[in-house]
């Protein structure tokens, strides 16, 4: 065989070494990935609008239920974009419990219901009375799914359940203590509303509960 077609061999050979090897380390995935955090939640978090995952930010698909849903907010509502909403709802829950920890009652108050700023304005005053600092940091985004958006009479309403991964930091008004860390999982479900036809078209948090985790 002459010299020339040994080496055009040999390239050949190395060639498919390399694509091998480059499989094996581009071609699997590595760490968490998105579709892993979908199925790690229980199935009764499909969304009613999108489901995004959201730290890819891709919106994910409705279940027959949750359009069921919509539908009657939608019919109230045209322009009621379920996908939009839920990127809103999450940046509220994020700006909301960080303002909370912090006692920022100047950002809580056009964000909630007269009813649920009276509840957080208690939580943030027996917190200072006792002379504690707070700082919430989310670990990751929260995950957010709408389970519920429908109207009745000139009232819209959606819930949303969060699962989130927070630290905690408390630092008590004693200089020499060392401050209290608590890292947590916290599941929820906040329902927001809005009066419809209102100058005002942004969204208010009106209820805070426990949901499963």
């Amino acid at each position: 065989m002459p010299p020339v077609q040994i080496q055009i061999i040999i390239f050949a050979v190395i060639a498919a070494i390399v694509l091998f090897q480059l499989y094996n380390v581009l071609g699997k995935k590595v760490g968490r990935q998105p579709e892993d955090d979908a199925r790690s939640k229980p199935a009764v978090l499909a969304p009613a609008g999108a489901r995004p995952e959201q730290a890819a930010g891709r919106p994910g698909i409705l279940d027959a239920v949750t359009l069921a849903s919509i539908a009657s907010l939608k019919a109230r509502d045209p322009n009621f974009d379920p996908v939009r909403f839920l990127e809103g709802a999450r940046q509220a829950h994020e700006t909301i419990v960080r303002a909370y920890a912090a006692g920022d009652r100047e950002t809580l108050k056009p964000l909630l219901t007269p009813a649920v700023m009276d509840s957080f304005e208690a939580g943030i005053a027996a917190r200072e009375s006792r002379g504690e600092t707070e700082i919430a940091e989310f670990l990751h985004p929260a995950r957010a799914d709408l389970e519920q958006a429908s109207a009745e009479e000139n009232r819209a309403t959606a819930k949303v359940r969060f699962l989130a991964e927070l630290r905690n930091t408390v630092t008590s008004a004693d200089a020499a203590a060392e401050p209290q860390i608590e890292e947590r999982r916290v599941a929820e479900l906040w329902t927001f509303e809005r009066t419809l036809g209102a100058s005002d078209p942004n969204w208010v948090l009106a209820r805070t509960e426990p949901a499963a985790a």
